[in-house]
Formats: C-alpha cells, structure tokens, sequence
C-alpha cells in the first residue's frame, strides 16, 4: 500500500520527463490533501523498471488508487488517538530508505542529481509522506490482524480449486540442528591483520581509502561505493563497530579493530547526534583455514549424549548450540521469510541435501559441515523430524501452507471492502488524467452495452 512512497524518490523526475505536455496537474483531492500527476507516474515509473510490467492505462490508475488508499487510511489513522507514529521511527525509516537508495545509486550525490534538490531538502519535503505512510500501515495492520480464517473456511477455499488445477511440490522435510564454529586459525587471523595493517599504511602514505576499498573490502554492501555509509545510526551498528565510531574524531583513521565480520579500518565522515556518515575497510578472516577438530568432537559428544537419552535434542540445542537463530526454540528450522518449518530440501542446499540424504526420519546424523543462511560455514548435527516426498497439494499435508495462501485471499477480500467503506468517510474528487480516464472507462462500458 505505501509502494508509491518507497518508490517515489527515485522514479518521479525521469517519470515527469516522459509525461506529455503537461507537466503536472492535481489528479486527486482526498480530504484536504492532494495527489499530484507526478506522484503516480513515479509510482508507475518504479514498477516498470522494478518489476518489468509494462505501462497501460489501467496500471496507471491502479496507483492512484494505492496512494489514494494509503491517503484514506493516514485520515483515519490521525482520528485515532490510540495510534501514535513517534518522530524517532519516522527518522529511522526515512533513513533506512535513504541507505537503500545510496547503495542503489553509488551515493547521496547522485541522488541530490537525480532529485534535483539537496539532501536535506529530499529529506524535508518527504518526511510527513513517512509519517503518513507509517500511520497507515499501523492502521492497516490492527485491521488485518483482526481478520482469521477458520479450519471449514480453510476446507471450502481448497475444494473450489479444480484437482487438475493443483501444482506439484518439490520434496519437503523438516528439519532440527545443534550448530558449532570451527575455531578460527591463528595463522588466518594474523594474515587478516597484517592485510588490514597494510591497507591502513597504504592511507596513511597518500593513497584514498575509497579506492582501496573499491579493491580489497569484504563488505558486499559497500565495497563497490567506495566503503561509504551514510545516515547509519549507531544503535544498528555492531558494539565493537559503533563503540569506536562513537569515539573516533571526525575525519581521523582509526588502527585497525576486530568485530565479529573481520577487521576493520573506520574513518568517521560525519556525524549527526546518533546518525553518522563513514567510509571502512573490511578484512574478513578466511574460514576455510578454520580447525573443525574440537567443533566435530564436541558435536560428537552431544550426539552420544543425545542418542543414549542423557540429554533431549531440543535440551542440548538450547545449551550447546551456538547459532542464535534456532538455539532458543531447540534447534527448530525455520524459513526466515515466512516463519515455515516445511521447507522444500531443494531450497536447502548442497551441504544440507547431503546430510538428508543419508537420514530416515527420527534419525540423527554425524557431525557434518553445512553452510548456514548468513553464509558462514560451520558444522551440525541433524535431526530429521518429516520428509514428505514430491506429490500433488493435499490438505491433509500440506494444511499450514494452504491455510496461508486462503487468509492472505479472505484479507485481501475484507481489506478491499475496508477500503471502499474508508472512502465513503472521506472527501474524495478525482481530476486531470484521473477523471479523463473514468470517462474513457465508461464510454467504453456503455459502448459494449449497446
């Protein structure tokens, strides 16, 4: 619903460049607010680069609604008096978006060119669209966490689709591990310092701290933007990192300082109460030179615990288990993005398939390597709790998931009809393009009728 925001900032002067003669015009009034020709063509703009969808009419006017709904529901969101958006989240989305953009583009620089206008400026003139934006989520949110579906309904939504109509999924499994790091080597240590020392010479002799970390970081977020960050507050950043960023003064460099990702190099560029600018060099120590032995034999050791019934599965992951993500619930395997614990063994990986292959079902595997989903590589033991084979959706099986997929559809539903009954409260007049295009539509309705 606020994609027309998100997309805003980048999309809306190459899109005013496009549009014909005029330049702009108001193509909505809801309430006391308006919503301008430019807003929506930056919204269509974003979605045609962003998702490759080509531009119609009807596109068109599908955003307009989209922002006009997002405008109903800051109206209704403000007569709330139990709804409260503070200033300090509209800073921190707004920053975050900034970011985004930065590492999109190469820098603000390039995003003042875009624009047209200062940083501060851009920051100015979309800070109360974030407001908004925020208090209409939370509206919209306490709505559809009202909207539940029940197992009957869940029943009916299934049995309309045709059986010839139902995909096929791929395997399934799920899955519980016990995670330890290998312990890292001295030698891969000292050769990360050494790098990083010699990086910081290199600075200190002449050379610009952009270009070298252009060529030698390890941060995948900023390598290619010269090391640069920009509006990152120091809540976000790691201890170790934003303990000596706090401290550093501007423009000075700092000696070379460790943290869980590496070792870094950090030059302060700016600072903002709790938001700063900088430009760092990361040397990440190479894991593969890792020792695995005491990781192995100490999994090993659990692993008879385990299987001699001196210690549960779930018992030993929340004691022993070093990744922070499923420690807690018992080494449980979760999709981070959907919180399932059906997972498709397609979607696991080389390391994990190879270890469930070997497994039936209750079954505990030997210690084995695996590459976890930040990337880092350490060793596990494996549980496999469920394989479901590749079959046909059924209810009975596949039951979570298609519970999902009927209330996503029953709260589209409900939100829509939410929506028009908004509207109903609000003043609402469209104009300009808006109100050329309804007559069009209904020309043609009338047309067809004849």
């Amino acid at each position: 619903m606020a994609l027309g925001l998100v997309l805003f900032l980048l999309a809306a002067l190459p899109a005013r460049a496009q549009t014909d003669a005029v330049l702009d015009e108001i193509v909505a009034v809801v309430g006391d607010e308006i919503v301008l020709r430019s807003d929506v063509d930056g919204l269509v703009f974003g979605l045609i680069q962003q998702r490759g969808m080509q531009y119609s009419d009807q596109l068109w006017r599908d955003a307009l609604d989209q922002l006009v709904d997002q405008k109903v529901m800051a109206i209704h969101a403000q007569r709330d008096t139990t709804l409260i958006v503070a200033d300090d989240e509209v800073e921190q989305a707004l920053n975050e978006r900034i970011q985004q953009i930065t590492r999109q583009v190469g820098s603000t620089a390039e995003i003042e060119r875009i624009y047209g206008k200062s940083l501060v400026q851009i920051r100015e003139d979309i800070r109360e669209d974030f407001r908004e934006r925020l208090l209409a989520e939370r509206l919209q949110g306490r709505k559809l966490r009202g909207i539940q579906i029940t197992p009957s309904e869940v029943r009916a939504w299934f049995e309309r689709i045709p059986t010839d109509s139902l995909p096929t999924l791929p395997e399934i499994v799920r899955v519980a591990h016990i995670v330890r790091y290998p312990k890292v080597s001295d030698a891969a240590k000292d050769e990360a310092q050494e790098i990083i020392s010699a990086i910081r010479d290199s600075v200190v002799a002449g050379q610009p701290l952009e270009d070298l970390a252009r060529r030698f970081s390890d941060d995948p977020g900023s390598a290619s933007t010269g090391g640069s960050y920009e509006d990152m507050r120091l809540s976000d950043l790691v201890p170790e990192f934003g303990a000596m960023a706090s401290r550093l003064p501007i423009g000075e460099l700092s000696e070379p300082f460790e943290t869980d990702f590496g070792y870094h190099i950090l030059r302060v560029d700016a600072r903002r109460g709790e938001s700063i600018d900088f430009t760092h060099v990361l040397i990440a120590v190479d894991d593969s030179r890792n020792d695995p032995t005491e990781a192995i034999a100490f999994l090993n050791s659990v692993r008879d615990s385990i299987a001699t019934g001196r210690l549960s599965f779930e018992l030993a992951a929340r004691r022993h288990s070093e990744e922070a993500s499923t420690a807690p619930t018992g080494g449980r395997v979760f999709d981070p993005s959907s919180g399932e614990r059906d997972l498709f063994l397609e979607a696991l990986g080389p390391t994990w398939q190879a270890t469930l292959d070997t497994l039936e079902v209750d079954e505990l595997s030997r210690p084995a390597e695996v590459e976890l989903l930040d990337g880092t590589r350490a060793y596990h033991i494996v549980r496999l709790q469920r394989r479901v084979p590749e079959h046909r959706v059924d209810l009975e099986t596949d039951y979570t998931r298609i519970e999902q997929l009927a209330l996503q559809e029953k709260r589209q539903e409900e939100l829509s009809r939410w929506l028009r009954r908004l509207r109903d409260d609000v003043y609402l007049d469209f104009r300009g393009k808006a109100a050329r295009l309804d007559d069009t539509s209904d020309a043609s309705v009338t047309e067809r009728r004849n």
